[in-house]
């Protein structure tokens, strides 16, 4: 049984040190983590040394650096450009390499800035995404174990061509029993916009995303997140998952993935 997705192991010099769960697993291989646990953790270490600065996270910047494994992770943070209205942390992920060494797999680049009185000019570009019942298969890949078992993935219906609309909410906490910001919620699940707008069948194609860019415009709030994503893919082996993110007040921001194209033999 999962329950959480990551145990805290203690910290060692400037490094918290975690166990990864199988509820990181990646429905891609399950020797490797999804994209979604490590930024969700990178982004609870941007928030803890963001913890009094006044700033909130306007932009939330993944790059999956190689394989993560599913083991234990090692995780650092640091204010990379400081400012009393605008600042940059960054918080990274290492793991052992097979020879003892030690590798970054993951880095989260954060821009924070500090809000003001903004609410009589406040609007969204969206109206809100409102669930309904759930329509046919939840995703790609049924029978997946892993992360696909510690998030709740409740598809809606849209017509064919149309980005694709998934209502997703993390099942398990974190990291142990410590609280969950609904940012870190978010993050826990925001990764998955490149398997909601699928634009390929991945039992004929990988489509792995080397990144995961998430713009807030407001504070999510709650569990529940609505995805709303469509992929495009280039000639080159290239493509492009884009998403609008919502919680049940409505639009909180965008995502946008960078992917890497192959066909299966």
């Amino acid at each position: 049984m999962i329950e959480c997705m990551y145990h805290r192991l203690g910290r060692d010099g400037d490094e918290d040190v975690f166990a990864s769960t199988d509820g990181t697993r990646s429905n891609w291989d399950p020797e490797i983590q999804h994209g979604s646990p490590p930024l969700a953790l990178l982004t609870k270490a941007i928030e803890e040394l963001a913890a009094g600065t006044g700033l909130r996270i306007g932009r939330l910047t993944l790059d999956i650096l190689g394989p993560i494994p599913v083991a234990p992770v090692r995780v650092r943070a640091w204010v990379d450009r400081p400012g009393s209205r605008i600042s940059m942390m960054v918080a990274e992920m290492s793991a052992d390499r097979p020879d003892g060494s030690r590798r970054a797999v993951a880095r989260v680049t954060a821009w924070l800035l500090a809000p003001s009185d903004t609410r009589d000019v406040a609007r969204a570009r969206h109206t809100p995404l409102v669930e309904g019942p759930e329509s046919g298969l939840t995703h790609a890949w049924p029978g997946a174990r892993g992360y696909l078992e510690a998030v709740s993935w409740r598809k809606q219906p849209t017509p064919d061509g149309d980005s694709a609309e998934v209502w997703m909410s993390p099942l398990v906490p974190l990291v142990d029993s410590e609280p969950t910001t609904a940012v870190q919620r978010l993050a826990m699940v925001v990764d998955s916009a490149n398997g909601i707008g699928a634009a390929l069948d991945p039992q004929q194609f990988v489509f792995m995303n080397t990144d995961t860019v998430v713009h807030l415009h407001r504070l999510p709030e709650g569990e529940d997140f609505g995805v709303r994503a469509l992929g495009s893919i280039g000639p080159d082996g290239i493509g492009l998952t884009s998403a609008e993110i919502f919680d049940r007040d409505g639009f909180v921001g965008t995502c946008a993935q960078t992917l890497l194209v192959q066909r299966l033999p």
